[in-house]
């Protein structure tokens, strides 16, 4: 039996159309000036629109900030707090993919402690109350709007740094099928491939518990039955709830167990190499399954490395590190990077730098 400590930090909203309560849930905050931390795609998508009409007829003034990209770092947090400092702010709502979520919740932690993120690394070291928050996720991956961690690179060395604390949690996770429609092919496969591995590592961590593993088995039913239904058809928005779903319960999973080896291999080939995170999810994710051979994962499938790599083939995703242009003798470097992240401590299976040579080695 593992002890455990869990509750529900973030309301949660879900159902077509349910991008139009923001501004009742905004209200219902309290909110009067808010800063909406959304990614380019949202404007041409016409979502910010939607979401600053919504406020709008609440009486609640905003102004959009998309000053960040994929992997948003250091600086681009500094240039959000500065710019939500001039407008005196009281609110603040992550609308996008999962660095809109890690962005916002960065912001709100400067913006309200002082310092730099960099002072906040780790877990729980948030010492003042900050601003409620809304999440409204449009892509169905990282599961950011389920949990109070975020990941922010080092704008100097490029590594990602975990900054989690329950203050750092969103008040209201609006959950929107039809916006997660819009999101682009090529993030449909490498974000939906993230929130499957998110279902998969939770449900082995030293940490797992009851209540992840309830997560993490209907996140991984809902999207094991979803994920190639919407990368067939982008319009299928039985499909797109699913997935939605799925990432959230995958989102959940981490929040009440944590993650493994296959996101600490991932790391630094996305630091060293650009490689997007869910392609490198998707390298590493069936080798890590085959190393830790744990009974657990029969649970999901009876060939769980097999069909992940039917679902990487599916969505287009390269399954060897050589044909992303990783280089053999940049390996060992990967591996004593890989060995200092921080998920690697809850692997199922003792991690450390030989091990993680190993596994690039295989997936080489």
């Amino acid at each position: 039996m593992t002890p455990v400590e869990y509750y529900s930090k973030t309301r949660l909203v879900f159902g077509a159309g349910a991008i139009h309560s923001a501004g009742r849930h905004a209200r219902e905050l309290g909110f009067k000036r808010t800063l909406i931390v959304a990614d380019n795609g949202m404007q041409q998508a016409g979502h910010i629109a939607t979401v600053l009409s919504a406020l709008a007829g609440e009486g609640i003034e905003s102004s959009p900030w998309s000053n960040f990209d994929a992997n948003p770092d250091t600086k681009m947090v500094e240039h959000g707090r500065d710019f939500a400092a001039k407008l005196n702010v009281d609110s603040i709502i992550g609308l996008g993919g999962g660095s809109s979520m890690d962005c916002a919740k960065a912001i709100n932690i400067v913006l309200t402690n002082g310092g730099a993120i960099q002072d906040y690394w780790g877990h729980g070291k948030v010492p003042a109350p900050m601003f409620p928050m809304i999440g409204i996720p449009s892509t169905t991956g990282t599961g950011s709007e389920a949990q109070s961690y975020a990941l922010i690179s080092d704008a100097e060395t490029h590594v990602k740094m975990a900054i989690g604390d329950d203050k750092a949690a969103f008040a209201v996770a609006i959950l929107d099928p039809v916006v997660a429609l819009t999101q682009p092919a090529s993030v449909r496969a490498t974000a939906g491939y993230d929130a499957i591995s998110h279902a998969v590592e939770t449900l082995v961590t030293t940490k797992r518990n009851a209540v992840s593993l309830c997560y993490s088995r209907e996140a991984w039913r809902l999207m094991n039955g979803s994920f190639e239904r919407l990368l067939r058809d982008s319009s299928d928005i039985s499909a797109a709830a699913d997935m939605q779903m799925g990432a959230w319960f995958a989102g959940s999973a981490i929040e009440a167990s944590m993650l493994g080896a296959t996101h600490a291999l991932a790391n630094p080939l996305t630091a060293r190499y650009g490689i997007s995170h869910g392609q490198a999810i998707a390298v590493m994710l069936p080798h890590v399954v085959e190393w830790n051979a744990q009974p657990e994962y029969a649970e999901l499938h009876r060939d769980l490395p097999g069909r992940l790599r039917e679902l990487a083939a599916v969505a287009g995703l390269k399954g060897s590190l050589s044909s992303l242009r990783v280089t053999n003798d940049g390996l060992a470097d990967l591996a004593l990077a890989a060995a200092q992240q921080w998920t690697g401590r809850f692997n199922p299976r003792p991690f450390d730098a030989v091990a993680a040579l190993e596994l690039y080695r295989c997936a080489f």
